[in-house]
């Protein structure tokens, strides 16, 4: 066990967020903690961290077990590199190596007892290094930085002059680094493109230890997660599996619950009916029936009516009318910053009710894309033609028009003055703003609150072509929920931009992928997607400039024997390269192990020289092995 979490509460302003939270978090253990926004996620997490007391309970750390955490909001040094950041991990460990280096020299000219207490000292040294695995550390930094999104020739970048999110993916670098018994991550996607999200769920799902997570990304839940603590209604509730067994089992509970008070409410209003039966008789025999039945009746515990998706608000999308069948049609369209080319020569035709996503690392141009498209930007080449009485609609975070003059009720009754207020306020609060939440003025807002209004503005709209840029950021999970079913059921044409891969799983038809200054088009959802990203050969670079082309299941059989004879002299090749570089890996282990028991022979640690130079050979069969497992993993990942 690495914690316990026993009977905790804690309240806010008379308001109780939990009470009798319990649970523990075993040595590999990888768990999400889940619940609505305000339910008290965040509050749970800096309550085990020590930053938070609780009203009651405790939280009870095993003896030697460290915990790291990683908050949203992060303090970097601003005078430092990202590099020099990312080196604070690995102190200890650089350190160290520093001193061997500095005990190598001072063995040179020492001799005796003096040498002799250098070598003791210097194995010890060598020792405690291997164990925290110090040959591997500055390729640990490497690897892990380049995971998070960051280039080579961007790590002497000053953590002063990055974004908010760059500064949390240094942040989240720098906690994997130090490798602790259990990392505490909260929203750790929020600042990650698809890429750096996937290479994060690889890295957790191997970690050694136990993961805690606070996340909106379903998937990346999905794909990490063995247990679920839900945060719900002032209570903790633990459940086996990942997020989708959890919903599932959420779902058949809330179905048991509502039958078994739907069936209570039934029962009860039959006995009301017999009881008043009887008293009508008027007599005292029947009179007394119905005293006993009523004593009966009133020892009954009364259900709740379970909330869930039968309380929640459903929204429709509607549109005014219906657009033409073509409803956007892009040739040739080609957009540069100076001399960074963000796309080029490309080819979409988008028809009436396709619900197409657009997906790619950050900074490809997925959003300048959309911009061009609504004319708040313009393409270098190309030309754009909307189809006839196609009227958009775009959400755009960055450009929101807004009264901030306005409360929020207002914002939405001006737009919609036919809406009832009910509708108004119930559509306010599936978007997260309740009660007096409404008569807030706009202008108070922050940039996550103008966000979700902005949408739902939008979602109240009738425009037959909606085009959204990351439309569930700041949602929580039953918010995106919301927002999946009413964009599955519209009618209209939808096209946009997101990260959030269950999100897409979810609503789209089509995918396009942003990669390389060109798209690449895939029928279905994410996780067709993910499947034919898997068995599709790299497309050659002849083809890269041309117009998307749809992959379909048949594409595999479409190819023609010169391209299958090149298909499987690729594979060939690529096999042998895996037999090529695990020969090398065992080649050099077997060196890495030689040099070990050398290095316990008396007649080698009581040389100098002789042992300074194994330890040199040492050290480079270390860094060569880490290059060779690196490129052995990276092959294995393009089977």
């Amino acid at each position: 066990m690495i914690l316990s979490v026993n009977h905790l509460e804690k309240s806010f302003d008379g308001e109780t967020l939990f009470s009798e939270a319990s649970f523990r978090i075993d040595d590999k253990d990888k768990a999400a903690i889940v619940g609505s926004n305000g339910a008290g996620k965040t509050t749970l997490l800096r309550i085990i961290m020590g930053e938070l007391s609780a009203d009651a309970g405790e939280v009870v750390i095993s003896r030697g077990k460290t915990i790291g955490y990683l908050s949203q909001h992060q303090g970097l040094s601003d005078d430092c590199s990202i590099y020099e950041e990312i080196r604070k991990a690995k102190a200890d460990v650089l350190a160290m190596e520093d001193s061997i280096r500095a005990l190598e020299q001072r063995m040179k000219g020492a001799e005796g007892a003096a040498l002799s207490s250098m070598m003791e000292e210097y194995s010890r040294l060598n020792h405690e290094f291997e164990l925290k695995d110090g040959y591997a550390a500055r390729s640990e930094m490497t690897g892990v930085l380049k995971g998070m999104g960051f280039s080579e020739d961007e790590f002497d970048k000053r953590c002063g002059k990055l974004s908010g999110g760059q500064k949390t993916r240094v942040a989240l670098a720098k906690l994997l680094l130090t490798r602790p018994d259990c990392i505490l991550l909260d929203e750790p996607t929020n600042h990650l493109d698809i890429s750096s999200i996937q290479w994060l769920e690889g890295y957790l799902r191997a970690y050694p230890g136990a993961v805690i997570v606070v996340a909106h990304d379903r998937y990346f839940l999905d794909r990490i997660a063995d247990k679920v603590i839900e945060v719900d209604g002032g209570k903790v509730t633990e459940y086996k599996g990942n997020y989708s067994a959890y919903a599932a089992l959420k779902k058949r509970q809330r179905e048991d619950a509502l039958k078994a008070y739907m069936n209570q409410r039934q029962m009860i209003r039959h006995q009301e009916e017999v009881i008043e039966k009887l008293r009508s008789f008027n007599r005292e025999k029947s009179i007394k029936r119905a005293e006993s039945r009523q004593k009966m009746l009133d020892k009954v515990k009364r259900l709740d009516k379970p909330a869930g998706p039968a309380d929640k608000m459903v929204l429709k999308l509607s549109a005014h009318e219906e657009s033409g069948k073509d409803v956007l049609v892009i040739e040739g369209l080609s957009k540069a910053f100076g001399d960074h080319t963000l796309f080029s020569d490309v080819n979409i035709h988008i028809r009436r009710g396709e619900r197409v996503a657009i997906i790619g690392d950050n900074g490809t141009g997925k959003t300048t894309l959309l911009k061009i498209i609504t004319g708040l930007a313009d393409a270098d080449a190309g030309t754009l033609t909307l189809g006839s009485k196609v009227e958009i609609g775009y959400y755009d975070q960055e450009q929101q028009l807004l009264t901030d003059e306005n409360t929020l009720f207002e914002e939405i009754s001006d737009a919609y003055p036919n809406l009832t207020n009910t509708t108004i306020r119930n559509t306010l609060a599936s978007f997260l703003f309740t009660g007096d939440d409404v008569f807030k003025p706009v202008s108070a807002l922050s940039g996550g609150e103008r966000g979700r209004l902005a949408l739902c503005k939008l979602i109240l709209s009738d425009y037959n072509f909606l085009i959204l840029d990351e439309p569930t950021n700041h949602l929580d999970m039953p918010s995106k929920e919301v927002l999946e079913n009413a964009l599955s059921s519209y009618e209209g044409t939808l096209l946009y931009v997101s990260h959030d891969r269950y999100f897409v799983n979810q609503t789209c038809t089509r995918i396009l992928e942003l990669s390389g200054e060109h798209f690449t088009e895939y029928l279905g959802n994410y996780d067709y997607y993910l499947e034919k990203k898997e068995n599709m050969a790299k497309p050659d670079a002849a083809s890269a400039g041309k117009a998307a082309q749809p992959e379909t299941a048949s594409a595999a059989g479409a190819l023609d024997w010169k391209q299958q004879k090149e298909e499987q002299a690729r594979k060939r090749k690529h096999e042998n390269d895996i037999k090529k570089t695990e020969a090398s890996i065992e080649k050099l282990e077997t060196r890495s192990a030689e040099i070990d028991e050398l290095l316990t022979q008396e007649e080698v640690f009581t040389n100098v020289s002789r042992l300074m130079e194994l330890n040199s050979e040492k050290e480079k069969l270390q860094e060569e092995l880490m290059e060779l497992m690196e490129k052995w993993e990276q092959l294995l990942s393009e089977e």
